[in-house]
C-alpha cells in the first residue's frame, strides 16, 4: 500500500461511525443525524479522493491495500478499485449522503436505523473495492442483511386486494405487509447467495489458486468445463439481487413496503452489486461460459426491460410504479452486459449509475409526497404542483432521465447499450430496448400528469407543503448530477471506458 488508505477509510467511514453510535443516547437525536450524515460525508469525500487519484492512463486495479487475515487459507484484506469501481463508489457515496439527509426527520427509533444504514453501506462500499473473493462475499452479506430489519421494523405496509383462488393463502402469508416484503426479500437473496458461495468456491479450486485473489484467479484461468456451469449458478445468485426475471419478484415488494433511505439505497445501489457480481465475477472470470450464454443472458433482458416497463404502466401506487421500472431499467444493465461490446458494456455501467441517481431521486421524492398527502395512489392525487412546486420540479426531472431525455444521464446510458447490441447483430434487442423506453415514457408522464397538473389537490391533502430545510439536500444534490453526468458524460465514461477495455482483453481468445 502506498500513501493514505483512502479506499480503507471510504468502507470504515460508515461502519465506524454506526458502531460509535452505539455510545450515543437514544434521546440525543441531533447527535445521532449529526454522526450519521457526517460519516457518509466523509465517504462521499474520501471517494472524490479516490477518483482523482485513479490514473486513468496507466488503468487497471489501482490504490491497492493488502493485509493477511487469514494466510493459511489464503483470504486476506485485499482492496483496490478499477474503472468501474471508481464510477460505483461515488454512485454509493452520493446516494449515502443523500438518503441519509432525507431520513433526518425520522423520529421513530432513528438511532437503531442509522447503525443498521450505516453497517448497510460499509457493506456496499466493500464489495465495490473487494479484491479477495472471500472479502467480497462477506461484504455481500454484510450489504443485504440489515434489510430485513430495515424493512420489518421501519417499513410500511398495503392492503392488497385478496383476489382468485389462492385468496386463504395471501392472507396466511400477509401479502402486502411489511413483514411478509422483509421475509420474502431476505429469503430468496439468501438462496441467491449459496449460489453465489458455491461458483466462488468451484473458482478458485478449479483455477488451482493458493489464495481467493480475483486478479490471481483470472491470470490462473478457470477451466471451461468449470465455468459454464459456475456462470450461471453466478449469473442466478447475484442476478436475483438484480432483479433478473423470474427472481425479480422480492424487488416490488421490497421497495414498495422499505422507508424512504433504504428504498434509495435498495434501488439506487443495492441492485447494482448484483448486475456489478455478474460482470465482475461472472463475466470478467468466465470468459468462455459467457460466450456460451450470452444469448442466454440476453434475451432474458429483454424480457426484463419489456416486462418491468408494463408493469409499472399497469400499476397506480406510486411506489409500485418506481420499483416495476427499476425492473426494467435493471433490464437495460443485463442487455448492455450481454452484448459483450465496448459500447454495451460502458452503457452497462454507466446506466447503473444513471439508474441508482434517478430512482435515488424518485424514492426521495415520494418518501415527501407520501409523507404529506399520506397517499401513493396517483389517480386520487392532481394539483400538487401548485402547493409542491420545487417536488414537482425535481420529479419532472427524474422522470425524464428515466425516460431517455437527451441531456440527461439516462439517456447517455441507454444510447450507448443500444448501439452496443446494434454493434453486436442483435438488433432484435436494440428494438426490445427502445420499446421499453417507449412505455416508460407513457407511465412517467402519465403519473406526472396525475400528480402534479390538472385541478388543484383535493380538499382532503390539507398538510400539504414544499421541500423544507435538509430535505432540499437529497433533491439538490441527486438532481444536480443527473444533469451534470448527462450533458458531460466524459467525467464518467473515461474511467469506465479504462475498466471496460481491461476486462473486455479476457474476452480476445474467448471469442
Amino acid at each position: 500500500m502506498n500513501g493514505f488508505p483512502w479506499l480503507a477509510l471510504t468502507v470504515l467511514a460508515p461502519l465506524v461511525a454506526g458502531v460509535a453510535l452505539l455510545a450515543v443516547p437514544a434521546q440525543s437525536r441531533g447527535t445521532v443525524r449529526v454522526v450519521s450524515v457526517f460519516s457518509t460525508l466523509v465517504s462521499l469525500v474520501a471517494s472524490v479522493k479516490v477518483a482523482l487519484a485513479y490514473d486513468l492512463a496507466a488503468g487497471g486495479v489501482q490504490l491497492r491495500e493488502s493485509l493477511p487475515l487469514l494466510p493459511s487459507v489464503g483470504i486476506g484484506w485485499e482492496l483496490g478499485v478499477d474503472g468501474w469501481g471508481v464510477t460505483l463508489l461515488l454512485l454509493t457515496a452520493i446516494t449515502i449522503f443523500a438518503g441519509a439527509c432525507a431520513t433526518w426527520t425520522l423520529e421513530d427509533r432513528d438511532k437503531d436505523f442509522y447503525i443498521l444504514l450505516l453497517v448497510l453501506v460499509a457493506g456496499v462500499f466493500g464489495v465495490f473495492v473487494s479484491l479477495d473473493l472471500f472479502l467480497f462475499f462477506l461484504f455481500y452479506e454484510i450489504a443485504v442483511l440489515p434489510m430485513y430489519l430495515l424493512i420489518a421494523i421501519w417499513g410500511s405496509s398495503k392492503e392488497v386486494k385478496r383476489l382468485g383462488p389462492f385468496a386463504f393463502l395471501w392472507d396466511r402469508l400477509d401479502v402486502g405487509g411489511r413483514e411478509y416484503a422483509a421475509m420474502k426479500l431476505t429469503l430468496m437473496l439468501l438462496i441467491g447467495s449459496a449460489a453465489i458461495l458455491v461458483g466462488m468456491f468451484a473458482m478458485v479450486q478449479g483455477s488451482g489458486s493458493s489464495s481467493f485473489n480475483m486478479l490471481e484467479i483470472a491470470e490462473r484461468g478457470v477451466p471451461e468445463s468449470v465455468q459454464l456451469w459456475v456462470f450461471p449458478a453466478l449469473w442466478l445468485g447475484f442476478g436475483t439481487l438484480a432483479g433478473v426475471f423470474p427472481f425479480h419478484t422480492w424487488s416490488p415488494d421490497g421497495h414498495a413496503s422499505a422507508p424512504t433511505a433504504v428504498s434509495m439505497l435498495h434501488a439506487g445501489v443495492l441492485m447494482k452489486l448484483g448486475a456489478f457480481g455478474v460482470m465482475r465475477v461472472g463475466m470478467v472470470l468466465c470468459p468462455e461460459a459467457t460466450v456460451t450464454w450470452a444469448p442466454l443472458v440476453g434475451a432474458v433482458a429483454v424480457i426484463n426491460v419489456v416486462y418491468g416497463a408494463l408493469g409499472a404502466a399497469s400499476q397506480s401506487d406510486l411506489k409500485y410504479i418506481v420499483a416495476y421500472s427499476s425492473v426494467s431499467h435493471m433490464g437495460v444493465v443485463m442487455l448492455g452486459a450481454a452484448t459483450l461490446t465496448p459500447e454495451g458494456w460502458n452503457g452497462a455501467v454507466y446506466q447503473m449509475f444513471a439508474h441508482g441517481l434517478m430512482t435515488g431521486l424518485l424514492f426521495a421524492l415520494v418518501g415527501l409526497i407520501y409523507g404529506r398527502a399520506h397517499d401513493r395512489e396517483i389517480f386520487g392525487m392532481g394539483g400538487f404542483a401548485k402547493v409542491m412546486p420545487g417536488v414537482a420540479v425535481f420529479f419532472t426531472l427524474a422522470g425524464l432521465s428515466s425516460l431517455g431525455m437527451p441531456g440527461f444521464a439516462g439517456f447517455i446510458a441507454e444510447f450507448q447499450v443500444f448501439m452496443g447490441a446494434l454493434a453486436a447483430g442483435h438488433w432484435v434487442w436494440a428494438l426490445a430496448g427502445i420499446v421499453g423506453a417507449w412505455i416508460t415514457a407513457v407511465y412517467v408522464l402519465r403519473a406526472t400528469r396525475a400528480i402534479f397538473w390538472g385541478e388543484g389537490p383535493p380538499a382532503r391533502f390539507h398538510e400539504l407543503s414544499d421541500a423544507k430545510g435538509v430535505e432540499w439536500v437529497a433533491l439538490v444534490v441527486l438532481g444536480t448530477c443527473l444533469l451534470v453526468f448527462g450533458l458531460w458524460p466524459r467525467l464518467l465514461l473515461d474511467y469506465i471506458d479504462v475498466g471496460t477495455l481491461q476486462h473486455l482483453a479476457a474476452f480476445g481468445g474467448a471469442s
